[in-house]
């Protein structure tokens, strides 16, 4: 027998959801097949800081049709994943949560934000460190802890960038590393991943990193350890090479990590239009082993010039040429054996204990003791944020962008909708196909035309710091 037409219709809209990864020694993994995951992702952030204004209550996941919008993109160009970095856990994210999840895409989330009060400072990190922030840290979790396509917190981003930050820092961004995996431990249903994106600044990193995956004493419940750790990298500049980016130092300095490593941002703008030759080498051979894919910088075109798509004040939006550039990186790599492969048999890379001998830059913290938490803080943990958000995935009335999506030559292209996946599924390059219209190809060795985004150059979209089921046939009782 026929279903009925609204039934039909309500089936339609129902959020399947994306398998729940872990973070499993030094991978990502599918609990359902085993498999390594690796990222394929984009940093999102539309309007750039002024994106996120509490004051007019938006932020970049509160918008139901410019999510749809912009997932229906994301889509097309082949992306799994994308990085949110300032929330409001005030707002209801519920509908845009969905829509990501049922187009195959996980989030990473920052828990800071450039306000005041919202992050931790590199500036006398102490005065930045007290109760009312790390409650609304806790609020962000406590926003995203129930969408399935949450995939990890970021505690902190580039904190850290130099030898002067280095000093003071680390202590204090550990802590709030360790206070974050605590509210996860006491409140969430799923341990969720917490870890540190860093600045690629190559006097620092190493030692960042061995501050950020060592185990106190050894202890292997140490909540103070990072589960994921990540870097913002923009050595890769035009067509570079392996060698020539130092690709290669950063693969043989990660080499024996216990935790899952990958680039929270990538993408030098320097020469332009990009070219994304590093797509390749980042989910080849030479780096599959340590690395766990990556994030390029960024959705949307801002005063930097990193932009895959130019966004109109009117919601519209027009493709750019780095995007037609970074999905024909994609569509050359075979995604079905990338994120089919299994983790090695041989057994993980264990943390090594914290001690002073991890550090090797003069200068650089090497006191493991970190600050205790401040006045109030611990019943917070205990007892969660009042109020407390509550995210939920929900159902979708319809797929179909509303905001005009262009070609570079100005044509609209026409039938863009989101492709709900089913149960399980993950977005790949080629899940959803639409009629475009790619611009003239270029060398991409045009004159720089940006100030190239560097670890020093923090961008200004970064923070200061850091109904589900399938959609499944519904039967019908006669």
């Amino acid at each position: 027998m026929l279903l009925p037409t609204a039934l039909l219709a309500l089936g339609a809209s129902l959020v399947s959801a994306v398998p729940v990864l872990e973070a499993k020694d030094n991978y990502f993994i599918n609990p359902k097949t085993g498999n390594r995951f690796q990222i394929v992702g984009v940093a999102y952030q539309p309007g750039g800081s002024a994106g996120y204004d509490p004051s007019r209550g938006v932020d970049p996941l509160s918008d139901a049709d410019v999510c749809l919008r912009d997932a229906a993109i994301l889509q097309v160009l082949g992306v799994n994943a994308i990085r949110v970095y300032n929330l409001n856990p005030d707002l209801n994210h519920d509908q845009c949560a969905s829509i990501f999840n049922a187009a195959g895409m996980y989030m990473l989330l920052d828990v800071n934000s450039p306000l005041v009060g919202e992050s931790l400072t590199s500036f006398n990190p102490w005065e930045s460190y007290y109760a009312s922030y790390l409650n609304r840290t806790f609020a962000v979790v406590e926003a995203f802890k129930n969408y399935p396509n949450t995939l990890a917190f970021f505690s902190g981003n580039e904190v850290i960038n130099n030898e002067e930050t280095g000093a003071t820092v680390p202590p204090y961004s550990r802590a709030v590393t360790r206070d974050v995996k605590n509210y996860v431990k006491n409140h969430c249903d799923r341990p969720i991943p917490v870890g540190y994106s860093a600045a690629d600044v190559r006097d620092v990193l190493f030692d960042t990193f061995n501050y950020f995956q060592c185990l106190e004493d050894g202890k292997t419940d140490d909540l103070s350890h990072g589960d994921i750790f990540a870097l913002n990298s923009y050595s890769w500049c035009g067509d570079s090479s392996f060698t020539k980016s130092g690709y290669d130092q950063l693969v043989a300095g990660f080499k024996g990590s216990s935790v899952p490593i990958f680039y929270s941002e990538y993408g030098c703008n320097t020469p332009s239009p990009r070219i994304f030759t590093e797509v390749g080498t980042i989910y080849g051979p030479e780096m599959t082993d340590v690395f766990s894919g990556g994030i390029v910088y960024e959705y949307t075109q801002e005063p930097n010039n990193f932009g895959l798509a130019n966004i109109s004040a009117d919601g519209s939006i027009t493709l750019l040429p780095d995007w037609y550039a970074l999905k024909d990186q994609f569509s050359k790599l075979d995604f079905t054996k990338i994120q089919g492969a299994k983790p090695p048999s041989a057994p993980a890379p264990k943390a090594p204990t914290c001690e002073s001998k991890l550090i090797s830059t003069k200068g650089f913290n090497s006191n493991f003791t970190l600050p205790v938490l401040p006045p109030d803080a611990p019943e917070i943990i205990q007892k969660g944020v009042s109020p407390k958000p509550v995210g939920k995935l929900v159902s979708i009335s319809s797929w179909d962008v509303k905001h005009p999506v262009r070609n570079p030559d100005g044509s609209v292209i026409s039938g863009l909708a989101v492709k709900p996946l089913g149960e399980d599924e993950i977005n790949a390059p080629g899940t959803n196909t639409v009629a475009l219209n790619s611009p003239t190809p270029t060398s991409g060795n045009g004159t720089t035309s940006a100030t190239p985004k560097n670890a020093a150059g923090k961008s200004a979209t970064a923070g200061i710091s850091f109904v589900l089921g399938a959609i499944a046939a519904v039967a019908v009782a006669l």
